[in-house]
Order: structure tokens, then sequence, then C-alpha cells
């Protein structure tokens, strides 16, 4: 299991990460349960919400594109230019296409950082909770789950005002770090059909003919 993690980790940051952002995410732990509560319950509050958004990383290089979320467990990421990479996951799977380089890749979204943020009730409590910083502008929270996704992990960055969601940097077991920040979001929006199916039939011959 930890293999097949790593493996999804190696892969996304390999196939969509870009030059990171000079954000400054260092976190320290606060004695406020409750706003870590408050601000899950407000993200856990917008059921839907579409938008563009700006990856980086630690490749030196940016990708942007547009991106829908839906709850539960859906979201997809469409990457602009000839990238030809798009990241959908319908509730129970992530899939990473990528047309360029002719690869589909299927994995399980429970096992990826990602189900953190696209449950129907987000959780930011418990062990999960490494860490809440606020600095006045921003509310930054570090969560992890070992037991999911082995020693990776995501930083979720908030406005202190509205606490709607501004970014998020997911971090490998490697200290590879990959941020996406998000803008022109409207919430409440109704995606296009089909824009969370993934086609398992397609992936799986796919995949045979790549063997």
């Amino acid at each position: 299991m930890a293999y097949r993690i790593k493996r999804l980790l190696a892969f996304w940051f390999a196939v969509v990460s870009a030059a990171a952002i000079n954000v400054e995410l260092t976190t320290a732990v606060s004695a406020a349960p409750v706003e870590a509560k408050a601000i899950a319950d407000h993200f856990s509050s917008v059921k839907s919400m579409s938008g563009d958004f700006v990856q980086s990383g630690p490749r030196a290089e940016r990708t942007k594109g547009k991106f829908f979320l839906q709850r539960p467990g859906k979201i997809r990421f469409n990457y602009a230019g000839q990238s030809g990479i798009s990241v959908i996951a319908d509730g129970k799977s992530l899939v990473v296409y990528n047309k360029k380089l002719k690869t589909s890749r299927l994995y399980a979204l429970s096992k990826t950082p990602l189900k953190l943020l696209l449950d129907n009730q987000v959780n930011f409590s418990g062990n999960r909770l490494k860490s809440i910083r606020d600095d006045g502008a921003q509310v930054i929270v570090k969560l992890a789950d070992k037991s999911v996704f082995g020693n990776s992990n995501i930083t979720v960055v908030f406005d202190r005002e509205s606490l709607d969601l501004r970014r998020w940097s997911l971090t490998d077991e490697r200290g590879l770090t990959t941020t996406v920040t998000i803008s022109n979001v409207r919430t409440g929006v109704r995606a296009p059909a089909g824009t969370f199916t993934i086609d398992y039939a397609a992936n799986r011959e796919f995949n045979t003919k790549t063997k």
C-alpha cells in the first residue's frame, strides 16, 4: 500500500507540478480548535464551486486552467495550453489523463490528500489537524492522515475575514510541494453534464494496450 501511495504522489507531481509560489506556509500550533471547526463548517457549506486556478511547484514551471468542485468527492481540473492534462475525481476514484504523454492513471480517491477537501463534511480536528495559524489576513491549516496517504500532508489557506478557500499545497513524502491557488470563484454552480465522469472501460483498455 505504501508503495502505491508513493507512486501516486510521484506521478501527480511529475505530471502536473510547476514553479513554487513564494508563499509562507510554515505552521505553528494554535490553541484554537473552535476556529478550525468554524472554517471546516464554512467550507463544507460550499457544495459546489468553479473558477480559475494557477498551479506552481518544485520544477520551475507554472500551469493554469479551470476547475469544478462538487461535494461529495468530485473535482475536475482542466489544464490550459497544450499539456492535454485533466484530473478528475468522481467520488470514488481519481484519474490523471495526459494526452501529450498518452497516459491515463486511475487511483482510489480515498488514498489521496484531496479527499480531505472533498468530503461532504470536511474534518479539521483530532489527529488529522496538525496545526493552525492565524496571521490576521489568512488562516493556514495543516492536515495529514498517515493511515490514508502516508507521510504526505496538505496545507489549506483561507481568507481570515470571509473564511473562503484561497489555495492549498500538497507536500509529498520527499518534501516536494505543489501549490494550487484559485481565483474568480463562483459558488452554487451547476457543472456541465459529464464533468466528473470517468470512463473506466477506456482507462482499462488504454493501460492494457500500453503495458
